[in-house]
């Protein structure tokens, strides 16, 4: 129990002290999260609005898909990820095994589904509102989804 309290007293000193070592592993775990998290949005919006919006033959199939892949277990991703990226998988030349760039990538797996599903949704409702008016104002796909972002952007936050 003495190790356990030990342990426990030298990690509060650790962080009250802003020992150089621990700043730095937080500083790359944040900006890893973030980066993964700004291309996650990159990726995510735009399909979450163009699911919303257009009407194609497959579109039950990627919204089905889409809140299958919600369930997706991070050790699966890991794995594929690792595999993927081992010396013997396909893009094992790329030396990307054990950097940051593979966690980004991981986390951009796991996180696409959770925010393209999520905004499907907000994104759907709204469109719903503005079906009538774009369509009548006669604008374009790409155009119909930036306004469907932009006036999303509160209920995505």
């Amino acid at each position: 129990m003495v190790d356990i309290w030990s342990g426990i007293a030298q990690a509060f000193w650790l962080v009250a002290a802003l020992d150089a070592e621990l700043v730095e592993i937080a500083g790359r775990s944040l900006r890893v999260t973030l980066s993964a998290l700004v291309v996650a949005c990159l990726i995510a919006l735009p399909l979450a609005a163009l699911v919303a919006v257009k009407r194609f033959r497959a579109r039950r199939l990627v919204i089905a898909v889409l809140n299958a892949l919600m369930g997706l277990p991070p050790v699966v991703v890991g794995l594929v990820v690792y595999v993927v990226l081992s010396r013997s998988g396909p893009l094992g030349v790329l030396g990307l095994l054990f950097t940051p760039s593979a966690m980004i990538i991981a986390q951009v797996i796991i996180i696409v589904p959770l925010i393209a599903s999520i905004a499907h949704q907000s994104i759907r409702e709204l469109w719903q509102e503005y079906h009538d008016l774009l369509i009548s104002m006669n604008v374009t796909q790409t155009q119909k989804i930036r306004t469907l972002l932009w006036d999303s952007r509160r209920a995505l936050l």
